[in-house]
């Protein structure tokens, strides 16, 4: 039986891990479709973006109460794993808390720790589908959430509940176990647990066998609840548990206030303006802008697999908040949602072959595109170094230079600009005149 229990654990992990990898492999693939970028100067201050923005959760701290809680939950998935850890090698070398023999004393601290992180998490999750659920925290109950996306949220944090529950619960049951000298279970006496042995008396009524039973259950729900979580990642918002750390590092070490011009472009306005350095034969870019997620940079295409989907950009954008149709976390979304269609593009037909569609007009529309200010404060806001602002400028400069679309107020700035060097219709020469004027 014991045997039998090993195989099932073995072959359930393989196959968890194998899903994952192949799903791991997918999503990078589909983001080195994006245009290359070079991302790996500075390396002491991108190590230290990973340790303030994505292990310290630098910016969620603006918000005292809610970053602790969050915390609470993020330091409970990283510090119970060395548990797991535990689990998966009872489980495929058929021992029982095997890490009891080796630590000694400094066990029964680890797992007291462990369980009281596991009641932080079980309470912080509960606050959170109470804000999300209950008092519709404004964000929460955007347009952007509507459908899977806020499903996706509460899955989330129900699974972190009955996780906690379980190892809870396995834990009372194990040491009811071990008072009673049962088994394997008497090798090692742990005594009670912090917060287990308040669960113990729910278990009182049972037999040996019924505890081991409830014991049984408890583990192997919980080891298979983890196995499912991680496969259940890559299609979920909370993939960023994962991505955060790269997006960390990769973050942009430029001013936020700056917008990168396009080299082309201005080689135009410097050969027009000294057209002795013009080459002899110019290549002209093959496009301008983004039209799709093949368009943008690899460093986009990672934005968008690392959004929390938090709402904290939308609820700092001046347009979302005056009743515009633009939403940063929708422009992150609309991408991620783009980018997976490709992919399965991709999958089915071995090459991308042409649907039809792209990221500008199908997925983002230009009336999403026009109501963004580039005030910079989605970017300000993201708690993982994402910029909506990037992907928007992209595809604005599509619709104006590939397709000439904009508004006639854009196009007389733009006709002033070119002639006049100046947004406003007035003769370069003209210029200094009200400087003359009150002089005179």
């Amino acid at each position: 039986m014991m045997y039998l229990q090993q195989i099932l654990f073995l072959a359930a992990a393989c196959l968890a891990i194998w899903l994952f990898a192949k799903k791991a492999g997918a999503i990078r693939r589909n983001i080195l479709l994006g245009k290359d970028e070079a991302y790996n100067d500075h390396p002491g201050e991108r190590w230290k973006n990973l340790l303030l923005l994505a292990f310290g959760q630098k910016k969620m701290f603006r918000n005292p109460l809610v970053a602790v809680m969050h915390f609470v939950v993020y330091a409970g998935f990283v510090i119970i794993n060395i548990e797991v850890l535990e689990i998966f090698i009872d489980g495929v070398a058929g021992t029982h808390r095997i890490f009891a023999g080796l630590l000694g004393g400094f066990y029964i601290f680890l797992i007291n720790a462990f369980e009281l992180l596991a009641l932080g998490v079980w309470l912080a999750c509960a606050i959170f589908l109470v804000r999300r659920n209950i008092l519709k925290l404004k964000r929460f109950i955007s347009r952007d959430l509507d459908g899977w996306p806020r499903s996706d949220a509460n899955y989330i944090l129900f699974t972190e509940i009955i996780l906690m529950s379980l190892f809870l619960l396995m834990n009372a049951s194990d040491t009811l176990l071990q008072q009673q000298a049962y088994g394997h279970y008497g090798e090692h006496i742990t005594g009670n647990f912090v917060v287990s042995q308040y669960l113990q008396p729910l278990l009182a009524g049972l037999s040996v066998k019924g505890l081991v039973v409830v014991e049984r259950i408890c583990w192997w729900l919980h080891i298979m609840g983890i196995f499912a979580f991680l496969n259940y990642l890559p299609y979920s918002k909370h993939l960023h548990i994962l991505l955060a750390f790269p997006n960390a590092y990769y973050a942009r070490l430029w001013p936020e206030g700056k917008i990168r011009n396009m080299v082309s472009i201005q080689n135009e306005v410097l050969y027009a303006m000294q057209p002795e350095l013009a080459p002899a034969e110019a290549a002209a870019p093959d496009k301008f802008g983004a039209k799709d997620v093949m368009d943008l940079s690899w460093r986009n295409l990672l934005d968008a697999y690392s959004c929390t989907e938090c709402g904290r950009c939308s609820a700092a954008c001046p347009a979302t908040q005056t009743g515009k149709l633009l939403s940063p976390r929708k422009i992150m979304m609309s991408t991620r949602d783009r980018l997976e269609e490709v992919g399965n593009n991709i999958n089915q037909n071995g090459e991308f072959k042409d649907d039809g569609k792209t990221l500008l007009h199908n997925y983002i529309t230009t009336e999403e595109l026009r109501a963004c200010t580039t005030c910079n404060a989605c970017v300000q806001e993201c708690p993982v170094s994402i910029s909506p602002l990037e992907i928007i400028l992209e595809l604005r400069r599509s619709l104006v230079m590939e397709e000439s679309n904009a508004p006639q107020e854009w196009n007389v700035m733009f006709g002033n600009v070119e002639n006049n060097f100046a947004p406003w219709k007035f003769s370069p020469d003209d210029r200094d005149k009200w400087a003359q004027e009150m002089a005179g």
